[in-house]
């Protein structure tokens, strides 16, 4: 029997708050392929996807927010409201995210972001 792929991103997003990259990075395929929606390919393979998210993870408020997910077939979509260290400072955004999973791991995931919210203080 195979595993959930909600069990797979699930994981995934436990090791992304945990700023685990070894963890975050085994739930990865290979060759997985990372766009912002619809089609603009932002990072290729395990080594392109470690580098973004090895400098992502050094932000010290880094946390996914699950409010939402849904699997269906292969395909795994969470909706998350996602706290970020932004440039013009501490701040929320929504993201819904797209995973396909292939033979265990992600293969390919969609990312489309809703307009950062910076916190006023």
């Amino acid at each position: 029997m195979q595993e959930d792929p909600k069990d797979i991103v699930a994981r995934q997003l436990h090791a992304y708050n945990a700023r685990d990259i070894e963890a975050f990075m085994a739930e990865w395929a290979e060759e997985a392929e990372y766009f912002a929606h619809p089609a603009t390919l932002l990072a290729r393979g395990k080594t392109e996807i470690r580098a973004r998210h090895i400098e992502r993870f050094r932000e010290p408020d880094l946390h996914g927010t699950l409010l939402g997910r849904v699997g269906v077939a292969d395909m795994v979509v969470d909706h998350e409201v996602v706290t970020r260290n932004f440039p013009t400072g501490r701040g929320k955004v929504r993201v819904i995210a797209i995973y396909q999973i292939v033979n265990g791991r992600i293969a390919r995931a969609w990312f489309k972001q809703g307009e950062p919210v910076i916190e006023t203080g």
